[in-house]
């Protein structure tokens, strides 16, 4: 057993899945602070929950007193990391980059502590010396410690090839990179660990056999798990698309109702690795069964929400949760339930149902609305709906909104303006 407050915490939370050398990484937590990182490339404007384990690591980082580094890849997102990949990114353009580090950014408000002093979180961009690189001499200075036979060994690769899928020069350079960043790292901000997921394995122990042959010092690696359903489903992925981190892609509610959702089995396993809760606390809700499993979701959902949006987001979508499923058709809908705005004069006109619900987002296409019509999974202000033709008119407006319903957690105000 480690001997380090953090190792022994990540390890009982489920966070640890690889560690480089358990012992000598565990002596050196317990020696005093230190930086730790974690790499995020900015492939869209939010992160989604598939990034939550990394986030909620370097928040557990932090609490032991140790410093988070949040690497943003402005740099590398032009190359786009092949791990886990069957197919190249679609290269991003510098200004699509930029906005999409400027959301990324603001992720990590709410779980970390930035300002300064001891233990203080810092976010880093990798383009501030990527860019300054020239290509020769990075491949003069660095490139000579990477031997294109170890490089082929890696699963990011080796799966590439396995299955015939073409990898580009260009993504094969990643991992040159993403070395060369702990090394940078290691000299600018002391950076001794560097975390990620279990498919960053062979990019973290290229990145430290980098940094002990040019600095002669010893650094570790840690990943964590690739987090699945009980069901097998990937984390973070929906029918309906990702579980989003940031109130404009995703409002508080449905991620809240993410949370509840989630299935019986994965309910202890994600109070571990998703709240701040106390593990004796966790093996209490664990342990309910039957109906009373219920109360262990909605403290899921309320905590991790609170993580994410505040704790008055997480009440108000308890609340709201409370006013939609518990009273059904009695009462206002929830005030906060993620709606649209439509003409008043397109209502009064009459909208056919099928293309509204797909304007709520509620069905993906009009084949798809039509399809939950028809099979009696929609509903209209609480009542069941049966024409997917139907007109829905300002008649149907209660109390300054129309409530459409696809099955029975999915919900869409409609507002007229």
């Amino acid at each position: 057993m480690p001997r380090s407050a953090f190792l022994t915490e990540a390890i009982a939370r489920g966070f640890v899945f690889q560690c480089t050398d358990p012992e000598a990484l565990d002596a050196r937590l317990e020696a005093g602070p230190v930086a730790a990182y974690i790499g995020f490339d900015c492939t869209a404007d939010s992160l989604h929950v598939g990034s939550l384990v990394q986030i909620m690591l370097l928040r557990l980082l932090q609490r032991h007193g140790h410093a988070p580094v949040v690497l943003l890849g402005g740099g590398t997102s032009r190359i786009g990391d092949p791990s886990g990949k069957d197919e190249a990114r679609q290269l991003l353009t510098d200004a699509q980059i930029a906005a999409n580090m400027a959301g990324i950014r603001r992720v990590f408000d709410p779980f970390l502590s930035f300002g300064g002093g001891p233990g203080a979180a810092l976010v880093v961009n990798n383009a501030d010396w990527l860019d300054a690189l020239g290509y020769i001499a990075l491949l003069r200075e660095v490139g000579t410690h990477f031997t294109i036979n170890r490089m082929l060994g890696f699963d990011a690769v080796r799966l590439r090839l396995e299955r015939e899928q073409p990898l580009t020069f260009l993504e094969f350079n990643y991992m040159i990179l993403q070395s060369y960043d702990f090394r940078e790292l290691h000299r600018r901000h002391g950076v001794v660990l560097q975390c990620g997921g279990s498919d960053q394995w062979g990019n973290i122990v290229a990145g430290m056999e980098l940094v002990r042959r040019t600095e002669g010092k010893t650094v570790f690696g840690l990943t964590s798990p690739l987090i699945t359903t009980a069901s097998g489903a990937k984390m973070g992925k929906t029918a309906r698309g990702a579980i989003w981190l940031t109130a404009e892609r995703l409002a508080p509610f449905e991620y809240w109702q993410f949370w509840r959702n989630v299935e019986d089995s994965d309910v202890g396993r994600f109070l571990r690795l998703f709240t701040d809760l106390p593990l004796a606390e966790i093996a209490r809700l664990e342990a309910l069964r039957d109906a009373e499993i219920n109360e262990a979701k909605i403290i899921l959902a309320t905590e991790a929400t609170a993580l994410a949006h505040g704790r008055a987001a997480a009440r108000a979508a308890q609340q709201t949760a409370r006013e939609v499923f518990g009273a059904a058709g009695q009462g206002p809908a929830g005030a906060d339930l993620p709606g649209i705005e439509v003409a008043a004069a397109a209502l009064a006109g009459g909208v056919p149902a099928f293309q509204l619900f797909v304007a709520a987002g509620l069905a993906a296409s009009n084949a798809e609305a039509r399809r939950l019509i028809r099979g009696g999974g929609a509903r209209l202000n609480d009542q069941p709906l049966t024409e997917e033709t139907q007109d829905i008119t300002e008649r149907d407006v209660r109390s300054g909104v129309i409530k459409l319903s696809a099955g029975r957690k999915q919900h869409r105000l409609v507002r007229p303006v």
